[in-house]
């Protein structure tokens, strides 16, 4: 979940020195979608949340070596204090290219309802998490949201209902394991 800016750079250096290609989340999708083709030895680079962390030392490690990345932030966590990004500096890494995609609002477990919530508490509550945060986005950003990075990877048939409702063109999860040939067919992708 973290690593040492030391670690950081070899593996960015490691990728480069055995061939890997590094592509957009955009030509991802694509390929999930028999649209397009990639490299052999593809690989996307995401990095979740919004710690300032990110700017100080893995962007500008990305920007020298070239490689497209996708930050999936979660917009609460975006305060500007000492430890957070601020929407100057996304804007601003948005503006050398960062992808800035949603982690949701507040980075709740989508998967769970909170002991206290009814069901329509909990499901209100998702609906927000995913709209909000792509509102907030589009409107700091000037860019629409299509991918969302599920928080703690959590996810369940009702949110990735939701996920879909709200128009997200693809969902992410830390969970490790195989995307089924089945799931990945146009028009039926699970997000």
């Amino acid at each position: 979940m973290t690593v040492t800016k030391e670690a950081f750079e070899e593996q960015m250096k490691l990728l480069k020195e055995t061939g890997y290609r590094v592509i957009t989340m955009d030509q991802l999708l694509e390929f999930l979608d028999f649209k397009g083709q990639i490299p052999k030895k593809s690989v996307v680079i995401t990095i979740d949340d919004g710690w300032r962390p990110f700017y100080e030392i893995a962007f500008p490690i990305l920007k020298r070596y070239g490689y497209p990345t996708t930050l999936f932030i979660y917009t609460d966590l975006i305060t500007g204090s000492g430890k957070t990004l601020s929407w100057d500096l996304i804007q601003e890494m948005a503006r050398e290219g960062l992808d800035i995609q949603g982690h949701t609002k507040s980075h709740r477990t989508l998967s769970a309802m909170d002991k206290k919530e009814t069901f329509q508490a909990y499901f209100e509550s998702i609906e927000r998490e995913l709209s909000e945060s792509a509102r907030i986005i589009k409107a700091r950003t000037g860019k629409e949201i299509k991918y969302l990075a599920y928080p703690n990877g959590e996810t369940n048939h009702l949110v990735i209902e939701l996920v879909r409702k709200k128009g997200y063109a693809g969902a992410f999860t830390v969970k490790r394991g195989g995307i089924p040939l089945s799931s990945i067919t146009t028009g039926s992708t699970d997000p």
